[in-house]
């Protein structure tokens, strides 16, 4: 992040975190961000993300996409965010303030840099090439990937793409049930089409599911491990942490370092 930002000199600081290691929670985008706005970065919030992303594909190997970094940088208080990576807009959704969103952690440390993400992406950039950008495509359309392995994880990334649209609709509507409908989906989809889930994580998302006033939940994050994520009514559920949307890195003034 400092080789990306270049400040014109630098500091010694501390860094805490309240997250356990490897629960696949963007720590470490929240954390580059947060260097870089120490070190004085003013620009705009997607440019702060991508130079990050940068970042972190040069210090970890792992081919990520944006999505974190531009979170945390361009977090609205009190809404989601709907991201367009084909046009880089981003449009702000109200979350219905009688939900709630709650992280479990599965139990299981995860690593990106140690799973199967790279092989995940390069089986999308496959597909995209024999059948072009998969925002663009129908469900009709990846018939023409001629591998079969490779179809399948191109079929969740266009049905993805769908579901994520219905739940920001449902969001808007403040239609809990066909919000949470849709984490279910996501998650089976991510289990037998992305193939990056596990039995503890499939298990931790039934069990959240069969308690009253759970409407859906899906695995958060890269998967291989780390938290779930469940929508529901207050007080449905006593266990993990109780999460809502702020504002971003980037709306909040920072002054630069200052010193030789």
């Amino acid at each position: 992040v400092v080789h990306e930002v270049s400040p014109p000199c630098g500091f010694d600081g501390t860094v805490t975190s309240t997250l356990p290691v490897g629960a696949g929670l963007s720590s470490s985008a929240a954390l580059e961000v947060a260097v870089a706005r120490a070190l004085g970065w003013d620009g705009e919030p997607i440019d702060l993300a991508v130079a990050c992303r940068r970042a972190e594909e040069t210090a970890s190997g792992v081919p990520c996409g944006v999505m974190d970094q531009w979170a945390s940088a361009a977090g609205i208080e009190g809404h989601a965010l709907l991201m367009d990576f084909d046009a880089m807009t981003l449009e702000p959704v109200p979350v219905p303030e009688d939900a709630e969103i709650i992280v479990v952690h599965s139990g299981e440390t995860r690593t990106l840099a140690g799973s199967a993400y790279a092989e995940r992406r390069a089986a999308c950039e496959r597909a995209a090439a024999a059948i072009g950008p998969l925002a663009a495509v129908s469900l009709d359309g990846l018939a023409a990937v001629p591998d079969p392995i490779d179809r399948r994880r191109a079929r969740h990334v266009v049905t993805e793409n769908e579901r994520v649209r219905e739940f920001a609709s449902a969001l808007a509507s403040r239609d809990l049930p066909a919000a949470g409908d849709c984490m279910v989906r996501s998650h089976l989809s991510l289990r037998d089409d992305f193939e990056v889930s596990t039995p503890t994580l499939d298990a931790l998302v039934e069990r959240l599911l069969a308690t009253p006033g759970v409407h859906g939940a899906r695995l958060t994050g890269a998967g291989f491990g780390g938290c779930v994520v469940a929508l529901a009514d207050p007080g449905a559920l006593t266990e993990g942490w109780m999460v809502r949307p702020s504002a971003g890195a980037w709306c909040r003034p920072i002054d630069p370092p200052v010193g030789p």
